[in-house]
């Protein structure tokens, strides 16, 4: 974790903790660095929010200054950045989005060649030039400076590729979307109508401030109520830059990403192509999940919090599926990151390929309960480390055996440890998360 840089880019309240003048730096930065021994491509995406366009000018003029080519998507998702830097020859590409957060943050995410999240040690480079640790870059002149270039093409390509990729089509399906008036309100209304689905859209209307505000993946109850009124089949939730995804059956049930994991690495077990048996999840997988995979004979690994954790262990093992309760998943053999309308898809496939609704499938995971609580501390690595907190912890791993776990980790962005317990009742993940909690306080270690 960098001082600017996160699990997801570069990321806070616009013209506050990032502002133009960072991305104008990023843009010289990266413009330079890719561009040392050719003339660099980058490609460059936004979300609807409000200050997209500015940080999206500031980045160009940065990029330009260095002497790269800046190509234009316009308002499109994240995986299509990730897509278009992977099949077009880009040496990098640029997603301006704070994802599911209101619309007065946003953030710089950077894709590698590969369109992985880009490595640690080059966010470090452009940390260190932001801070003025490094010598000034030298400025393109005459011929050398670089170009914008108009690119909504590559978006159009991008649609074309998620089209292509179910094996049956949706007739007659009537299917939600809430677009959380972000950037699938741009893409996936127009692949659904393609592939003859009966499209209900609600939330694909951005003004600039209204992504992610009561709609979408971090809303879900909306498209839950929109489902059951309508008598719709199912319903897809995205997020501000669609690299998420939360499903709703006809019943209004929410289909979280574990849920979507358990159904998709079944199915794709089911067709000889699940790679390794394997299903990758991060330590926040509900423990219903891990049960249901080992009742059908699959295995797990587990990683970090992040879906960046979750794509590293993917390509090292060459997995096929893996993700986040919050709806990133990856499926490595389409994309290289979370896709939210991909995984809308291959869930749509899997449900008319067995010929049962989202419901039916779904139902066969029971989900544990959950309780997890942040306790603000002075120091992380003293409370992890106390003695006696560890022995509560220890003693609330003894009391779960089988039947629940404890997990008690550091926030990677705040003084917080955060307790969380899954048992089989909430009675009992209250008592043992309060039997943790009440040590930290006693030991002194909580701060107001």
């Amino acid at each position: 974790m960098g001082k600017y840089f996160g699990t997801d880019g570069f990321r806070g309240e616009a013209n506050v903790k990032l502002t133009v003048d960072h991305a104008f730096k990023v843009g010289r930065y990266v413009g330079w660095y890719y561009g040392r021994d050719h003339k660099a491509k980058i490609v460059i995406g936004k979300d609807t929010r409000r200050s997209s366009y500015m940080f999206e000018y500031a980045l160009v003029a940065g990029l330009t200054a260095s002497g790269a080519d800046a190509y234009l998507l316009h308002v499109t998702t994240t995986p299509s950045v990730s897509y278009a830097v992977r099949t077009e020859d880009f040496d990098c590409g640029i997603m301006i989005s704070a994802s599911h957060n209101p619309f007065y943050d946003n953030g710089i995410k950077l894709l590698n060649g590969n369109g992985q999240k880009i490595e640690a040690a080059i966010e470090e480079r452009i940390e260190a030039y932001l801070d003025g640790e490094i010598e000034e870059l030298p400025l393109a002149t005459k011929e050398d400076i670089g170009r914008t270039v108009d690119f909504a093409s590559g978006r159009n390509r991008y649609i074309g590729y998620l089209i292509s990729i179910p094996c049956r089509d949706f007739k007659n399906i009537k299917v939600g979307l809430d677009c959380a008036n972000g950037s699938s309100s741009a893409i996936a209304k127009s692949v659904f109508d393609a592939l003859r689905a009966k499209t209900y859209v609600i939330n694909n209307n951005p003004d600039g401030t209204n992504i992610n505000t009561n709609c979408g993946s971090t809303h879900i109850e909306i498209l839950q109520r929109y489902v059951v009124e309508n008598g719709l089949d199912v319903g897809f939730a995205y997020d501000g830059d669609a690299d998420r995804c939360i499903a709703v059956d006809h019943m209004g049930n929410i289909i979280d990403g574990d849920k979507i994991m358990y159904v998709c690495g079944k199915y794709l077990k089911e067709q000889g192509r699940l790679n390794g048996n394997t299903v990758v999840t991060t330590v926040m997988s509900n423990l219903g999940l891990y049960k249901a995979l080992e009742r059908e004979g699959m295995r797990y690994e587990q990683t970090a919090v992040g879906d960046k954790y979750v794509a590293e262990n993917m390509l090292e093992n060459n997995y096929s599926i893996g993700g986040e309760q919050s709806g990133h998943i990856i499926f490595s053999r389409y994309a290289a990151t979370g896709d939210g309308i991909l995984t809308s898809l291959l869930v749509m496939e899997a449900c008319v390929e067995k010929k049962a609704t989202l419901c039916d499938l779904a139902k066969e995971m029971r989900v544990y309960p959950q309780l997890l609580r942040n306790v603000r501390v002075a120091d992380k690595k003293a409370a992890q480390e106390n003695p006696r907190v560890r022995e509560a912890v220890q003693k609330v791993a003894d009391a779960l055996g089988e039947d629940g776990r404890i997990l008690v980790r550091e926030s990677g962005t705040e003084p917080v440890i955060r307790v969380m317990v899954e048992a089989g009742t909430d009675e009992l993940c209250h008592k043992h998360v309060d039997s943790v909690v009440k040590v930290i306080e006693s030991e002194g270690l909580a701060v107001e």
